[in-house]
């Protein structure tokens, strides 16, 4: 009976922390911070529901922040971030590779932490894992690994921006490279400025797209003909909110509702996401694979630094 009681206890304050999560008090690091805390502290009741949406939840906010940009704003920033997206992800696949044999990782796994690194962490290593066949264990374990550092960019990267006074521009192409999940880039982003915010949108969903070549090249260099290629259709939708919001004038009317209601859904995201950080995930990662995600991130977050400061 007390055990009964307890867990409806645990509901209710999840549920509670939920509608908090969707006011305009709580921020993205905020959110994260709230989920990781409720994890530890109570665990979350609805985990299996929750594993089941993020990424649904994820998708359709970034749909609806779409609306927020005019094509005009997409292009340009998608013009401005091309050069350094293929060079990011070309530098850290190699790197990725090289590490991955000197501190002797399995394959599949340091390359499921490469690959995760180079392009959109969570959404790319879901797209390889088919083809590449890891073990669970190692799919685990790349996904705590992402979403540990990402977590780690969420507050480090607007603390460094303003810090370095970054222009909004600048910081949302760093972002954009430098983090590797959606969900934590567009968060680190809105806490910086909605300028900083569009651009970072843009060329973050435009370098996921590369896991549509990336993951051809893998059906090659893992000789595994018979596995599909993941293609994300959500950005096809992004795109189309954008057009939407550009030719359409009673769209732009109520185009900031469906932006602020967007951020609140990514809130919302983030929080689920850090129910998902428990201390037993992260005591599974293992030193090595450790030491190979937190040396690509460094790579990736300061060269990306460096080049967005000094040619763009």
């Amino acid at each position: 009976m007390a055990s009964t009681e307890n867990n409806i206890y645990k509901k209710i304050i999840f549920l509670m922390l939920v509608v908090l999560c969707l006011t305009p008090w709580i921020s993205s690091p905020v959110a994260l911070s709230l989920g990781f805390f409720t994890s530890f502290l109570i665990r979350n009741p609805y985990q299996e529901k929750s594993n089941k949406y993020i990424h649904l939840l994820l998708k359709i906010a970034i749909v609806g922040l779409g609306f927020g940009l005019h094509l005009d704003e997409a292009l340009q920033a998608g013009k401005s971030g091309f050069g350094i997206t293929v060079i990011s992800i070309v530098a850290v696949l190699t790197l990725g590779w090289i590490l991955g044999k000197l501190l002797k990782i399995p394959t599949p796994l340091s390359y499921l932490i490469s690959t995760g690194t180079a392009i959109c962490g969570g959404s790319a290593i879901a797209a390889v894992s088919p083809i590449v066949k890891p073990s669970p264990k190692d799919i685990s374990v790349a996904l705590a690994i992402v979403f540990t550092l990402n977590s780690v960019a969420l507050f480090v990267f607007p603390a460094v921006g303003h810090w370095l006074e970054l222009s909004q521009h600048d910081f949302g192409l760093w972002c954009a490279i430098g983090i590797h999940d959606t969900s934590s880039v567009v968060g680190a982003a809105s806490k910086y400025g909605n300028e900083a915010l569009k651009i970072a949108m843009t060329v973050k969903l435009a370098r996921a797209l590369w896991i549509i070549p990336l993951s051809i090249v893998t059906l090659f260099m893992f000789k595994n003909g018979s596995a599909k290629v993941k293609i994300p259709w959500f950005i096809g939708l992004f795109v189309l909110a954008i057009l939407i919001n550009t030719y359409f004038q009673a769209v732009q009317e109520i185009s900031p509702i469906i932006t602020d209601i967007s951020k609140a859904g990514l809130h919302l995201t983030l929080f689920l996401i850090g129910t998902t950080l428990s201390v037993g995930n992260l005591k599974n990662i293992g030193i090595k694979p450790l030491v190979l995600a937190i040396a690509l991130w460094i790579f990736i977050s300061i060269g990306s630094l460096w080049v967005v400061t000094h040619y763009v």
